[in-house]
């Protein structure tokens, strides 16, 4: 496959799985089922990491390769669609390392005393802080996208 391709490929992985495992959790903890959210987090966990997490790290291998290929120097960064989408990529990896842990601990709690109907405390702090994260993380990724189709500035 070619490296463009691979790039658009795998940044409609981790845009998709992204999309798809954070709305299904989303509504799992919108049901207040222990069960559900015990089956739908596990899941999420497995999803996040063999699709989303492999194309997270293909993204930028891809993108600098782009880049190499395109002739821009990586050892300056100007402030221009290019530097603004590193910049938020960036910061989206930077709140999808602490989700993957919050998602896996969310997991393990909502699948610990599965006879008990309600939920710790800890998991809902947890699923809070996955919430809070998740809307920088994501919003970034939708900014990232519309940079390199528009390529503004």
């Amino acid at each position: 496959m070619e490296l463009k391709a691979l790039h658009i490929v795998s940044s409609t992985i981790l845009f998709g799985t992204g999309l798809g495992t954070a709305f299904f959790l989303f509504m799992a903890n919108r049901s207040g089922s222990r069960q559900a959210i015990a089956v739908v987090s596990g899941h999420v966990v497995k999803a996040d990491l063999y699709f989303t997490t492999p194309a997270g790290f293909i993204q930028p291998l891809t993108g600098f390769g782009l880049m190499a290929l395109a002739g821009f120097r990586m050892e300056f960064w100007p402030m221009n669609w290019l530097g603004l989408s590193l910049l938020l990529y960036l910061l989206a990896g930077a709140c999808w390392l602490p989700v993957l842990w919050l998602q896996w601990r969310m997991h393990q709690l909502a699948s610990v005393e599965p006879q008990k109907s309600t939920l710790p405390p800890l998991y809902w702090r947890y699923e809070r802080a996955w919430t809070l994260l998740g809307v920088p993380g994501f919003g970034s990724l939708i900014v990232v996208y519309w940079l390199m189709t528009a390529k503004p500035f």
